[in-house]
């Protein structure tokens, strides 16, 4: 069983930065695809930024040039690093696992409040 356990998230000025991490437990296959989503009030949730295991990042393209997903696989640790943030960006951000069949695991969210 697959547990993903988000952290980082806070309150932030308009501009500035946060680092999300999301650490995962148990087994984590080579095929699969790690990744971000958010969920502001009011709104469906939506992808933010995938990295597979190969290393290939997918962005929406919002965060283009503001977000970068990067991960650490001996730590089995999934990071999202945010600069310039703005209000839009207020959101709660959970962690996502995919395996390549399909089952998918989520965190339980960590909150991003960017205040203006």
């Amino acid at each position: 069983q697959v547990q993903l356990v988000e952290s980082g998230g806070g309150l932030v000025q308009s501009g500035g930065s946060l680092r999300l991490s999301c650490a995962a437990s148990g087994f984590i296959s080579n095929t699969g695809t790690m990744g971000w989503y958010r969920q502001a009030p009011g709104k469906q949730r939506e992808l933010v930024a995938t990295l597979s295991r190969g290393g290939t990042t997918n962005y929406e393209d919002s965060v283009k040039g503001r977000f970068t997903i990067s991960g650490d696989s001996a730590k089995k640790t999934l990071y999202l690093q945010m600069n310039s943030l703005n209000s839009e960006d207020t959101a709660v951000y959970y962690c996502h696992y995919r395996e390549l069949s399909g089952i998918a695991y989520w965190g339980r969210g960590t909150q991003v409040t960017v205040s203006s």
